[in-house]
């Protein structure tokens, strides 16, 4: 076997092994290698990309085809009054301290849990209480073990200028949710001026992260997708909960985690819901969604959990928040996606802040019909006693409320106005019907947000094994980047032109394949394997004389033979979980 398709095994841990492999077949890598690479951007190669490309595939076809969730795409870049508004400005902020000899800056807490200190423990620390837990723990710089200067509070968004010389102030958006509030009145139109409905984004995202070295894991670019789910707080009623409410959720709630103890719960959803442990019917359905998800690509549910966030780790527009996390290999537990409800917290913000109405008009079954009392000036008494001043002071009276008026006059015969007294004589007391036939209020939200390159990572190293010193990738058909690898046993005779016709029919037949003559047919069975390909087709002599081809699975490493012109139909279903690898032919003997 090659150097090229030889699986060399682990020689530290997966996540090393899983990086040099995905360097060396063109999954991902580290960007700007040929000036030393910079920290937090990666390049996804072809084989990456597309599966990225799948991964996020995913998301569509769950949320955007089955849900008829809206989708949009807005701009990276967002004046600074959207961040101020939402908060993002004075709570997007991590502690940070810098080497005082190499003058590397490094996150604070970061390198507390290093030293054994839990997070929730470091993330409740004021920056007094970090610089403390330096010096004791004996902190020093990983790099040149000099010692860290005070620590400080740093803005993790990319700060711009909209615009030459004194533009305004912009930032790169660290999540794409508020692109999505801020055009709240327009996808209110669209959906008909009807609740509930959602709006996703999925796009780049920045985040000027402070030391970030865990790979994929923690970039300084990167792909999100949030996701918001509007509904009428007085109605939170989920019309998809039967479908998942026998499904179960491994919650790590606050009060185990408040024990020092990561045993996780499991609920059902309906479970859950009855017993508040999740407040909302719709954030219970998203994070059942969500569960789903991973397991499609790849991750057993005893390797995923729901961990509840504690007061002080919520964010700062979150009433109840879920990480779901999933344990790899060298990093432990890892957030893949975050579910909060966030209220109405953010419409309320830029509301307040642009002026713009955003709330939404319900209309009563039943109009409701009340008795107001009002109280009227008789302008002509009000005359002759304020003079000029007569308009004022009635627009003053208008301001207080009748039942005040009342009560004053009954007690001291007038009633303050500003610095006037106003008789009983001098208004007329009465009741003005009014008929409400609706009210109007702002939706509450619940987010499901997902960390699309971080999918990609737990889908890569769940994908990886070794098998007799090979490595496969096994992904789940839904998102193996390459479907079906076309292989001529020879590149003669003929063999190679039928081999490049069938690719011909299976592309326009809408497959992704990949043609490989190069080497044995060994060596190109073990290159596919550790690049991920589901099925390799082989064209063999006897394919000349009855029109029929191997079939080789990369997992089993089985083989079927089947004809050409039924091949199309079976990958079709078999790529869509139709039927499974034995249904593509009749068996033959292994190789």
């Amino acid at each position: 076997m090659s150097d090229e398709a030889k699986c060399s095994k682990p020689s530290c841990d997966k996540f090393t092994a899983i990086n040099e492999l995905a360097k060396r077949r063109g999954f991902f890598w580290s960007s700007f290698e040929i000036y030393g690479g910079t920290g937090g951007f990666v390049t996804y190669g072809p084989l990456g990309t597309r599966l990225k490309q799948n991964v996020e595939a995913r998301l569509r076809e769950l949320f955007v085809k089955k849900l008829g969730i809206f989708e949009l795409e807005s701009s990276v870049i967002a004046p600074g009054k959207v961040f101020e508004a939402s908060g993002h400005v004075d709570h997007f902020k991590e502690p940070m301290v810098e080497c005082q000899v190499c003058h590397t800056r490094f996150r604070a807490d970061h390198l507390l849990e290093e030293k054994g200190i839990s997070s929730k423990e470091a993330e409740k620390m004021s920056l007094d209480e970090i610089a403390q837990e330096i010096v004791t723990h004996g902190i020093i710089c990983p790099d040149c073990k000099g010692s860290f200067g005070k620590p400080q509070r740093y803005l993790t968004m990319f700060e711009t200028t909209i615009g030459p010389y004194s533009g305004a102030v912009g930032y790169g958006r660290p999540e794409a949710a508020q692109n999505i509030f801020v055009e709240f009145n327009r996808l209110f139109n669209i959906s008909r001026e009807k609740l509930p409905f959602g709006a996703i984004q999925i796009g780049h995202a920045l985040r000027n992260e402070i030391s970030p070295r865990q790979g994929l894991i923690r970039l300084r670019e990167f792909t999100i997708s949030d996701l918001e789910f509007f509904f009428d707080p007085e109605d939170q009623s989920c019309r998809f909960i039967e479908e998942v409410e026998s499904d179960v959720l491994p919650i790590l709630l606050c009060s185990t985690r408040l024990n020092e103890c990561e045993d996780v719960t499991f609920f059902t959803v309906r479970e859950a819901l009855d017993k508040k442990i999740i407040l909302c019917e719709w954030q219970a359905f998203f994070m059942a969604m969500a569960k789903r998800l991973l397991v499609e690509l790849g991750v057993p549910m005893e390797r995923q959990r729901f961990l509840e966030k504690l007061t002080w780790e919520k964010a700062h527009y979150s009433a109840q928040s879920f990480d779901q996390e999933v344990l790899v290999d060298r990093w432990g537990w890892v957030e893949v996606s975050g579910h909060a409800y966030r209220t109405d917290y953010d419409l309320s913000c830029h509301m307040k802040a642009s002026g713009v109405d955003l709330r939404v008009y319900k209309e009563y079954p039943v109009p409701v019909e009340t008795e107001e009392l009002v109280i009227k000036p008789i302008m002509a008494k009000f005359g002759p006693v304020y003079k000029g001043d007569a308009g004022k002071v009635a627009a003053e009276l208008a301001k207080i409320s009748a039942d005040k008026v009342v009560a004053d006059i009954n007690k001291d015969g007038y009633v303050m106005v500003g610095p006037y007294q106003v008789f009983k004589e001098q208004v007329e007391f009465g009741y003005q019907k009014t008929v409400e036939r609706g009210t109007r209020f702002i939706p509450h939200v619940v987010e499901p947000s997902f960390g699309c390159d971080r999918l990609f990572y737990v889908a890569l190293e769940y994908a990886y094994r070794v098998k007799d010193d090979r490595v496969i990738l096994s992904f789940p058909r839904c998102i193996t980047p390459i479907q079906v690898g076309i292989y001529p046993l020879m590149s003669k005779d003929g063999l190679d032109t039928k081999a490049l016709e069938l690719q011909k029919q299976l592309i326009q037949a809408g497959f992704m394949t990949d043609y490989d003559e190069a080497g044995s047919i060994g060596r190109r069975y073990a290159r596919a394997d550790e690049a991920g390909v589901a099925l390799g087709v082989t064209i063999d002599y006897d394919t000349l004389n009855d029109d029929t081809v191997t079939i080789r699975d990369r997992d089993s490493w089985q083989q079927v033979r089947t004809s050409i012109k039924d091949l199309p139909e079976l990958l079709r279903q078999y790529f869509t979980g139709k039927i499974g690898f034995e249904s593509l032919g009749k068996s033959v003997q292994s190789k």
